[in-house]
């Protein structure tokens, strides 16, 4: 899987907005595959990325039901919500270590660093998670469910030079390359599902494998 990262000129105002100036002439890329059993609830998830000298940005858009999401502070386990991630390694050499970003669909995020699955890992602090500006469409907190038909969109920006302090990074500038993958879940929600934008060939949902990601060209 490919994904051309474009270069802006003027970034988006963190708004939550799909449809507006830059993100509504990138195109999207679909995340239409799926871990484990075919679920009863296949959302269709779409993401756009872009990036400037000093920034990452990233907008989910989800048209969903059963939406859930009970985590209230930062890195607590967002996954089990109605929830999109950013899993990536700035480089070309996933051996270097990636990060997981999962956000929820109320703007709460986890964010670790780890070498391999599980091994030398990293919870980047509340204080620089708070770097990270992200807009959402939903309410923080949803309890119950939202079982209705709805659409929502999360976007956020992520600062290069936090990424520095964790990880071995390649300068995002035309032919760069950096390996990742998007996914949306809902772990713990009444109709849970793991969805893909690179596929994953595994018998039971897992995020994290990394020899598995698309890769990003920086245009």
């Amino acid at each position: 899987m490919l994904c051309k990262v474009k270069r802006l000129v003027n970034p988006p105002k963190g708004d939550a907005d799909w449809n507006k100036s830059p993100w509504k002439d990138i195109p999207s890329e679909l995340l239409q595959n799926y871990m484990g059993t075919k679920p009863d609830h296949l959302p269709k998830a779409e993401v756009k990325i872009a990036y400037d000298d000093t920034d990452i940005y990233v907008i989910f858009r989800v048209e969903d039901r059963y939406v859930r999401a009970v985590a209230a502070e930062h890195q607590d386990n967002v996954c089990k919500d109605s929830c999109v991630e950013f899993f990536f390694t700035p480089d070309s050499d996933v051996s270097k270590g990636y990060f997981n970003l999962e956000i929820n669909c109320g703007g709460t995020m986890l964010l670790h660093f780890q070498s391999t699955k599980g091994k030398d890992r990293i919870v980047i602090p509340k204080s620089e998670c708070s770097k990270i500006i992200c807009t959402h469409s939903l309410p923080r907190i949803i309890d119950p469910e939202i079982e209705e038909p709805i659409i929502w969109t999360v976007e956020y920006r992520i600062p290069i030079s936090l990424l520095e302090k964790y990880g071995q990074v390649t300068t995002p500038e035309p032919n760069a390359i950096w390996r990742a993958n998007f996914y949306k879940c809902a772990d713990k929600t009444s109709h849970p599902h793991w969805l893909t934008w690179a596929p994953i060939d595994l018998p039971k949902p897992d995020f994290h494998v990394p020899q598995s990601f698309g890769t990003l060209e920086f245009e």
